[in-house]
């Protein structure tokens, strides 16, 4: 389910008091417009549109639905309705469908990069999102074929590098035991380390900012122990679109990408209006 309360506040913060050009310039009367693709892109967001112009009593009529393809010049959704309504929404609509959008294209990506040199590793995205827009860029790495991993702080523990900054690896898995029945995932920047984690029953070991050869290393010590088939592997830390295949070819599970949407390049997308 959408939260349409966080759409609404989205367009409050946009038209405000109005939106006064519009206003100034043309009478309220019904017209047709779209909403077209100028690039190829994965496309995502669209739900999010069609609610907001289907509140504001606009019909509309989409082409390309969220998670399909959308070729340059493809028409995404067609719009019929007040001019006024249509305007004020333009650019709310827009920013929301060119960010979703950028971001299920570069999760498509990779994915395709990865699955060409291992078909069994997943992409997956971060908690490195724009605060307040979480749960879209989320639902865009879905959209795009890629896990979206934590939602939120409780959804399942990260014992992280700041976390062990006060204990070792064993303990704070042990703790985390103690305190509930979730998921533990846990950072390791060494062979030794992980193996501390899958001995004490971590669920996940993130291998984090290692290098290729200190994750085989690290691998072939949870191998020799028995502990490989225990564990999801997961690798992390600085790994980007153009570098993501580089590590596709060892045997983790998933890799997981804080680029995909701290470092989101918009879809080319426009509004059109047809008369």
């Amino acid at each position: 389910m959408i939260p349409t309360d966080q759409l609404l506040a989205f367009v409050a913060e946009d038209v405000s008091a109005g939106d006064i050009t519009t206003l100034a310039l043309l009478e309220d009367k019904a017209v047709s417009a779209h909403i077209e693709a100028r690039e190829e892109m994965v496309v995502s967001g669209v739900e999010e549109c069609v609610w907001l112009f289907k509140n504001a009593g606009v019909l509309t009529d989409v082409h390309v639905s969220d998670g399909s393809t959308a070729h340059s010049g493809e028409h995404i959704i067609s719009l019929k309705g007040s001019v006024h309504a249509i305007l004020s929404l333009e650019r709310t609509c827009l920013n929301l469908l060119g960010r979703m959008s950028g971001i299920a294209s570069s999760a498509a990506k990779a994915s395709r990069l990865v699955s060409v040199v291992n078909d069994h590793v997943r992409v997956a995205g971060t908690r490195k999102t724009a605060p307040g827009l979480r749960f879209f860029d989320k639902k865009a790495l879905i959209a795009g074929g890629a896990l979206p991993h934590r939602h939120t702080l409780f959804d399942q523990f990260l014992i992280k590098d700041t976390h062990r900054a006060f204990m070792p690896v064993d303990e704070a898995v042990r703790k985390c035991r103690e305190y509930s029945d979730k998921t533990i995932e846990c950072e390791v920047e060494s062979a030794e380390d992980a193996l501390l984690a899958a001995k004490t029953g971590a669920d996940i070991i993130m291998f984090d900012n290692m290098t290729p050869d200190l994750i085989r290393e690290a691998i072939a010590a949870l191998e020799a122990a028995g502990l490989r088939g225990e564990v999801t592997l997961e690798i992390s830390g600085g790994i980007t679109p153009e570098t993501v295949d580089k590590y596709a070819g060892i045997d983790v599970d998933v890799i997981s990408m804080g680029a995909l949407t701290h470092s989101v390049r918009c879809a080319d997308v426009s509004l059109e209006v047809d008369l």
